[in-house]
């Protein structure tokens, strides 16, 4: 069975295993995936990842964060789809709860947060919005 939006399955995972309290996912790994990883970590909404290789598949191990038993990630959506693609211009780009939440972005100089983007004066297709 093909995927259509294997974006959209990684981040399902973070959800349903941190409403579940696990301690860590195993997904099919990408360029992109661990890019989003690289930015949830960066942000300290992960504890760690890594990518394992075993022979030609690659996996993604994300190990989740909690703070006094609940999940630091209180909300994680996908917002462009492959149905329906949002760009948006580094002015136009969502603030999530004010400021304290992070939005990711896809732009020609990669995967960035909304607060790099805007530094960098870059817009793009906006992937996920995390709070």
């Amino acid at each position: 069975m093909s995927m259509s939006d294997s974006i959209g399955d990684f981040l399902t995972r973070i959800r349903n295993a941190q409403a579940a309290h696990k301690k860590q996912i195993v997904s099919p790994s990408s360029k992109q995936k661990a890019a989003i990883a690289q930015l949830l970590k960066d942000e300290g909404y992960i504890s760690d990842f890594r990518v394992t290789a075993e022979g030609v598949k690659h996996t993604i191990v994300v190990d989740l964060k909690y703070f006094e038993g609940k999940p630091v990630i209180d909300r994680l959506e996908r917002v462009s789809k492959p149905s329906l693609r949002i760009y948006k211009r580094c002015e136009d780009l969502p603030r999530v709860l004010g400021g304290l939440g992070v939005v990711i972005v896809s732009t020609s100089k990669g995967l960035l947060s909304d607060r790099q983007a805007r530094a960098d004066g870059v817009g793009g297709e906006i992937i996920c919005r995390v709070a």
